[in-house]
C-alpha cells in the first residue's frame, strides 16, 4: 500500500497539471458515477490527506480517491499513449487540454460534495505530512490503547495519518523494540520521540520522485532500509539475521538484537 510520502507526490503531480485549468474530458468508470459528467468545469487544487487524495472542483465537488495496494495516477501529456495498465483497469480520466490525468485500478473513487469531505477523511489522524500535523496529539492518539501492539497502532490512520508497513517497520526498529509491544509498555517519551522521528522521515523521502526510500541515511547499495525487506539479511546495525513474520496480514521485519518485546 502507498505510503504518505508517495501519496503527496501524486497529489502534487496531479495538482500541476490539473489545477486552474478547465476539464475538457471526464469519464468515471465507476457505475455509480457512470453518467456524472466534470466537463467544462475548473479543477481547483488536489490535496493529499494521508492516504487520501482529494481532487476539487469549481461548483462545490470533490473526487474522492484511494489507491490502497494497486491504485495507481498517470499523468500523460497531449496525444500520449497511456500506459498503466489496460484499458479494463481504467476507473478515471480527467483531461484538459494539454494533460490527461488517469486512474487505474482505484479501488475507491466517489463524486462527493466538497462540504461533505469530513465523511472520507474526517475520521484520520493528524496527517504527518499535512498542515494539520500534530505530534503531541499523534502521540496521545497512540497511547490511548495502551494494550495495543505499536506496530497495529502505527498503521491506524485514526492515530496519525501517512504510516504503510514500510515506515512501521523502520520507526519500530528505531524506537529499538518488536512491532509487538504493546503500546502501553513504552516509555513515556518514546511515542513523541517516534511521532517526530515518523514526520522527519516522511518529509526527508518526498522528493524522490522514483519512490525510492532512505531511512537510514547510507548511500550505499542495499542499506536504504534497516529493516523492512531484509528478512534472513544481516541488521544494519548489529549483523545479526532480521527476523520477518506476519503481523495483522502483512509482512513484518525486526532485529532480535536490536529490538527489545514480544514477538510471535
Amino acid at each position: 500500500m502507498p505510503e504518505g510520502d508517495s501519496i503527496r507526490r501524486a497529489a502534487t503531480r496531479l495538482h500541476t497539471v490539473l489545477a486552474g485549468r478547465v476539464l475538457t474530458r471526464s469519464d468515471l468508470r465507476v457505475p455509480r458515477f457512470a453518467t456524472a459528467d466534470l466537463t467544462g468545469r475548473v479543477t481547483l487544487d488536489v490535496t493529499p490527506r494521508g492516504k487520501h487524495l482529494l481532487t476539487r472542483f469549481e461548483g462545490g465537488l470533490t473526487l474522492h480517491s484511494h489507491l490502497r495496494m494497486d491504485g495507481a495516477w498517470h499523468v500523460f501529456a497531449s496525444g500520449e499513449k497511456w500506459r498503466g495498465g489496460p484499458a479494463h483497469e481504467i476507473r478515471a480520466v480527467l483531461g484538459t487540454a494539454d494533460h490527461t490525468a488517469v486512474g487505474y485500478r482505484l479501488p475507491v473513487l466517489e463524486l462527493i460534495r466538497t462540504a461533505e469531505e469530513d465523511r472520507v477523511v474526517g475520521h484520520l489522524g493528524p496527517d504527518l505530512l499535512g498542515p494539520d500535523w500534530d505530534p503531541d496529539l499523534a502521540a496521545a492518539n497512540l497511547v490511548a490503547t495502551p494494550e495495543r501492539a505499536l506496530g497495529e497502532a502505527l498503521l491506524d490512520q485514526r492515530n496519525l495519518a501517512g504510516i504503510g508497513n514500510i515506515y512501521k517497520a523502520e520507526l519500530c526498529f528505531l524506537a529499538q523494540v518488536t512491532p509487538w509491544t504493546p503500546v502501553g509498555a513504552l516509555p513515556e517519551s518514546t511515542l513523541p520521540r517516534l511521532a517526530a522521528a515518523a514526520h522527519r522521515l516522511l518529509s526527508a523521502n518526498i522528493g524522490d520522485r522514483s519512490g525510492h526510500r532512505n531511512t537510514t541515511g547510507s548511500r550505499r547499495p542495499g542499506q536504504d532500509l534497516f529493516v523492512y525487506g531484509r528478512a534472513h539479511r544481516p541488521c544494519l546495525r548489529c549483523g545479526t539475521p532480521v527476523r520477518e513474520a506476519p503481523q495483522d496480514g502483512r509482512p513484518t521485519y525486526w532485529c532480535p538484537r536490536c529490538q527489545r518485546g514480544p514477538t510471535p
